[in-house]
């Protein structure tokens, strides 16, 4: 890894996983993701900002190393005790057997919980709007709890204008080579942010608003995230992407989730296509659910303004992927959608209409209303279904 002085005294120590398939166990990271972590250096003192996952600790404590050349560490602080961040604890105490722990009430409780690390003089407990002199550099402490975990929280070196944000404005995607968004091309990383905030952060919109409100009149240079590049050049449309998502702001386009055994549904899906594309909406994504990555599902079904959903009935149940899906929207608790729905039975008439109505009330959702077909289309099905599409792009504010 580049490790590197960003701005002056703070240095990058993070590492790149380009070996795990999935993130969390569940969501694929083609292009790999990086494990972030950072050096503050003052005159009396310095500070490691988190951690990496516990696979990469070789890399990360030679690259401290590199940066120290064999000087200590006087404090560790943990914005994010999330494992991939906080996993190689254990590790650097041993490495730097003075080094003292910093973080709130509830980042101590889980470092004890987590690591076994009882010695409650190893501990250095901060709360909100806290600062910690390092000598000509002040880390000020901002709680942000349920972004997305509850004992997350900001750093913020005053002196630099440098917010160490945890996962706040991060995505997947290694660095390659590079370190900050003014070495490299950022815009590879702009759809990951999309993915990552969607899969990750969704559910803790209200709560990401908090922390963007705790951060107005901050004067911030550089983000220091734990994923992803460092932000500096982009700060502000980084800042406006996260602001957008977690105020449930959609871009203009349709997505269709549709799952289908035997092809009928899917017909289905293409006539819905074919009203939306014919009342003029020219930003159409389809996934065929048991096709298409769950991540990306819910990624573009969280980005754009219209969600139209179609399943067969299976069991007198909905299709399982495509209930899967829905199950997943619905612990992301999606907002501000244009949603419909379609479906398709051989005897069952009321499995998927029932429990689309089930969803729609469950969820709040203004639904322009869902079709269902027996068995295959004929003309009658086929036209409610390019009725549906047509309805749905009537329905959108955002074209």
């Amino acid at each position: 890894m580049n490790v590197k002085e960003i701005t002056e005294g703070v240095y990058y120590a993070g590492v790149n996983d380009r070996v795990t398939a999935l993130f969390e166990g569940l969501w694929p990271i083609p292009e790999g993701v990086s494990y972030n972590s950072y050096i503050v250096k003052g005159k009396n003192a310095t500070a490691l900002i988190d951690t990496v996952r516990i696979d990469e600790v070789r890399e990360f404590l030679n690259n401290i190393s590199r940066i120290q050349d064999g000087r200590p560490i006087d404090y560790l602080v943990i914005n994010h005790m999330e494992p991939d961040h906080s996993g190689s604890i254990p590790e650097v105490v041993r490495a730097y057997p003075d080094i003292k722990i910093v973080g709130n009430v509830q980042t101590i409780g889980m470092i004890k919980g987590f690591y076994h690390i009882f010695d409650d003089s190893r501990f250095l407990e901060v709360k909100d709007g806290e600062v910690l002199d390092l000598g000509g550099k002040t880390l000020k402490f901002y709680l942000t709890p349920m972004v997305h975990w509850p004992e997350t929280m900001m750093t913020y070196l005053e002196e630099n204008g440098t917010l160490f944000s945890g996962d706040a404005f991060g995505t997947f995607g290694a660095l390659n080579g590079a370190v900050t968004d003014c070495e490299m091309e950022t815009d590879r990383y702009f759809p990951e942010m999309y993915r990552y905030y969607a899969n990750i952060v969704g559910k803790y919109g209200m709560f990401v608003q908090r922390a963007l409100a705790r951060l107005v009149g901050v004067d911030i240079k550089w983000i220091c995230s734990t994923h992803g590049p460092v932000w500096h050049s982009r700060i502000a449309e980084v800042v406006d992407l996260v602001d957008r998502l977690s105020r449930y702001e959609s871009e203009p386009g349709v997505v269709i989730v549709y799952g289908s055994m035997y092809g009928n549904t899917a017909e289905m899906a293409e006539e819905v296509a074919r009203g939306l594309a014919e009342a003029g909406v020219t930003n159409i994504i389809m996934h065929d659910a048991s096709h298409s990555s769950m991540s990306r599902m819910i990624s573009d079904a969280y980005r754009y303004e219209g969600l139209v959903v179609g399943c067969a009935t299976y069991s007198m149940r909905l299709f399982p992927p495509v209930e899967a899906f829905m199950n997943a929207m619905e612990t992301r608790e999606i907002k501000n959608k244009v949603f419909a729905a379609f479906g398709s039975f051989t005897w069952a008439k009321g499995a998927v209409g029932s429990r689309m109505d089930e969803y729609v009330a469950r969820m709040g959702l203004d639904s322009v209303g869902y079709v269902v077909m027996k068995q295959t289309l004929d003309d009658e099905s086929r036209a409610a279904a390019r009725r549906l599409g047509t309805e749905v792009a009537g329905r959108l504010t955002r074209k």
